[in-house]
């Protein structure tokens, strides 16, 4: 009973090294007496023995490997924090296994020496802007240099990039100080509009008050010009009347009738208003006057005749 079940026990060892199965996601890297043979693809292989074993198995699915925060100078001399993340694939198995120990420590470490080489040609706030051309040539130069290790870089994503505290705290400062210059020159703008609104207002005022007087002094002009012309009119045809009146039998005596009257109404209305007493010549000789104004009457009545 013994031997049968070392037997048993030995040829299940001798089975399991006989028959291998590859999964799907993996590439599995055979080496006889030590020396490479084969890499085996995904499915149902047979080996031999105490002869063949597998030397590596690597995964073929796409790894997200977490590169850790490291300090870095930028161009403009601050200190930084910077981690990421690095999506990497096994493309040779062959050259995953002999062209290096560890593909996965090596590409952590070139991650972190060239995120600090790339970080070191940009300033603060071209880290912060320039994100994903940072990460672009960062894929570029790992992709490049991890060539020959047989995996190929897919995406690297920076995560985090963080100042120092004493550089938090500049910022913050420059950013106030940003704002407080930035709601000066509002208040600044405003105000100027302010005046230039004023001003503009003030401006159209006195032209609305300026041109109000212009059209106001054109209006009594044009007035004047009326009244002027309505009365030379009427002037006009009143002397035109008086040349027709005089042209007729008696017009002359009546004419000279009315200036009489006239003048004897100006001399009275000067004695009533005047302080000094004025004696006309003609005054003097009242029998005169008297009897020049029976001789007009009597004129005017012949004439009526």
């Amino acid at each position: 009973m013994f031997y049968i079940t070392i037997v048993f026990l030995a040829a299940l060892f001798v089975l399991y090294n006989l028959i291998l199965v590859v999964p799907m996601r993996e590439r599995c890297v055979i080496e006889r007496l030590g020396k490479f043979r084969v890499v085996l693809e995904p499915g149902f292989h047979i080996l031999i023995p105490f002869f063949d074993r597998v030397a590596y198995r690597h995964e073929t699915r796409e790894q997200c490997l977490n590169i850790p925060h490291q300090s870095c100078i930028s161009k403009d001399n601050i200190q930084i924090d910077v981690d990421g993340l690095l999506y990497i694939k096994v493309m040779d198995a062959y050259k995953a296994s002999y062209g290096i120990e560890d593909y996965l420590i090596a590409a952590v470490n070139l991650a972190q020496t060239t995120v600090r080489s790339e970080v070191g040609k940009l300033t603060l706030g071209g880290t912060f802007s320039e994100r994903d051309a940072l990460n672009e040539t960062i894929v570029r130069e790992i992709d490049h240099a991890s060539e020959p290790w047989g995996i190929k870089v897919m995406r690297y994503e920076v995560m985090n990039i963080t100042p120092s505290s004493s550089v938090v705290d500049t910022l913050e400062k420059q950013m106030e100080a940003e704002r407080q210059k930035r709601a000066e020159i509002t208040l600044a703008n405003a105000e100027r509009d302010s005046t230039i609104a004023l001003s503009e207002g003030e401006r159209q005022e006195a032209i609305n008050i300026s041109e109000g007087e212009r059209q106001r002094r054109i209006n009594e002009a044009e007035g004047r010009a009326q009244e002027i012309a309505i009365m030379a009119t009427a002037t006009a045809q009143g002397t035109s009347m008086i040349a027709k009146a005089l042209n007729e039998p008696g017009g002359s005596e009546a004419m000279n009738f009315q200036l009489m009257d006239s003048y004897i109404d100006q001399v009275t209305q000067l004695y009533r208003e005047a302080d000094v007493s004025v004696v006309p010549a003609e005054l003097a000789k009242m029998e005169g006057l008297f009897a020049g104004i029976d001789q007009v009457a009597e004129t005017i009545k012949a004439g009526d005749r």
